[in-house]
C-alpha cells in the first residue's frame, strides 16, 4: 500500500469506473455527480432576511439569537444560486497515515476529495479548499475558484510527503475556525477527516460553521480502529507519548475497544443529527466509488420519503 496518494490516480479519478461495470467516462458524469447533484445541488444559498417562523419550517435554519430577543421563534431565509463555492476540508495529520485493510486514511481522503471535487467541478461550481494537520506547512487555504485550478493544487498538495511527524498535533479547530471566518456564505464544506476522536467541542465548532454554510461530515474509518487484532500483548503510544500496554488476547479489552469507538461515533451521529449535518463515513477496505455512492443513494431516498 502506498502511504500517500499519487496524482495521476487523482486525476483518474475523473473517468475511472471500471469498478462499476460502466464505461469509463460515466462515473463522474453520470452516476456520482448525478447522485451528488440530487443531494448537495441546489442548496447554494445566500442570507436574505430573518421572519418570523411558520409551521413547516425547516428548524435547521432558526435564528437562535433573533428568536431570544424577541421571544417569538424567527428563521432566517436564504436564497438559491445558480452556482456554489464548494469547500474540501481534508485533514492530513500524521493519524492519516495509518491503515490496515485497503489503503491508508490519508489516500482515501484524498480520492473522496477528488471525487467530489471533480463531481462540483462539471456542474460549474468554485471548487476550493482547506488542508490541515501538517505541521510543516500548516493550514493551507485554496480559494474557491471556477475552473480547476484550485482542486488540481489541492489535489497536489494532497499528494506531497508531510513534514515531521508530530502525532501530539491535531488542527482540526483551527482548520474549522478558518472554515467559519474565511469563506464565502452559503458555502458546502466538506470535512474529509479521521474523526475517531472525543467528540468535546466539535458540536460548538460546527455549529458555529453551519450558521452560514452547509456542512458534510466524512469520518474515514479503518476495521483496527474499532476491532484489534489478536496479536498478544502489544504496546502502543500514546498522543502524548505515554506508553500503554494492552493484552489484545484479552476478549473484554478487545471489547472495550469497540465499546470506546462506538461511543465516540454514536456521539459523532448525535451532533451530525442535531446540527442537520450530512454524515457520510468512508472506509479504507472499500472501493471509494461504491462507498459515497451508497451513501449519497441513501441520502437520497431518505430525502425523498
Amino acid at each position: 500500500m502506498s502511504l500517500y496518494p499519487r496524482l495521476d490516480d487523482l486525476l483518474e479519478l475523473r473517468h475511472q469506473a471500471h469498478t462499476l461495470g460502466l464505461p469509463s467516462h460515466h462515473l463522474v458524469n453520470s452516476t456520482f455527480a448525478g447522485l451528488y447533484a440530487s443531494v448537495f445541488r441546489g442548496a447554494g444559498v445566500n442570507f436574505e432576511e430573518v421572519r418570523e417562523y411558520r409551521e413547516g419550517d425547516d428548524i435547521r435554519y432558526m435564528d437562535w439569537k433573533v428568536t431570544a430577543r424577541t421571544n417569538e421563534p424567527h428563521l432566517k431565509v436564504f436564497r438559491e444560486e445558480r452556482e456554489r463555492c464548494v469547500v474540501l476540508c481534508v485533514d492530513k495529520g500524521p493519524h492519516m497515515s495509518f491503515g490496515t485493510r485497503g489503503t491508508f486514511k490519508s489516500v482515501q481522503a484524498a480520492r473522496a476529495a477528488a471525487l467530489i471535487g471533480w463531481a462540483a467541478s462539471r456542474l460549474n461550481d468554485r471548487v476550493g479548499g482547506l488542508v490541515f494537520g501538517d505541521p510543516t506547512a500548516g493550514l493551507q487555504h485554496f480559494r474557491p475558484a471556477r475552473g480547476r485550478r484550485a482542486l488540481w493544487q489541492l489535489l497536489r498538495t494532497l499528494t506531497n510527503p508531510g513534514g515531521e511527524r508530530d502525532r501530539s498535533v491535531d488542527c482540526l479547530a483551527g482548520a474549522l475556525q478558518r472554515a467559519t471566518s474565511g469563506l464565502p456564505t452559503g458555502s458546502l464544506v466538506f470535512v474529509i477527516a479521521d474523526l475517531n476522536r472525543d467528540a468535546m467541542g466539535l458540536e460548538r465548532m460546527l455549529g458555529n460553521l453551519i450558521q452560514r454554510n452547509s456542512v458534510a461530515l466524512l469520518p474515514v474509518d479503518d476495521p483496527a480502529d474499532w476491532e484489534i487484532p489478536a496479536m498478544g500483548v502489544a504496546t502502543f503510544t500514546g498522543t502524548d507519548g505515554t506508553l500503554i500496554e494492552i493484552d489484545t488476547d484479552d476478549p473484554q479489552a478487545r471489547q472495550a475497544y469497540r465499546d470506546t469507538w462506538e461511543e465516540r461515533r454514536d456521539m459523532l451521529q448525535a451532533i451530525a443529527y442535531r446540527l442537520g449535518i450530512i454524515l457520510l463515513p468512508v472506509r479504507t477496505d472499500e472501493e471509494i466509488h461504491l462507498s459515497l455512492i451508497h451513501n449519497l443513494e441513501q441520502r437520497a431516498r431518505s430525502r425523498a420519503v
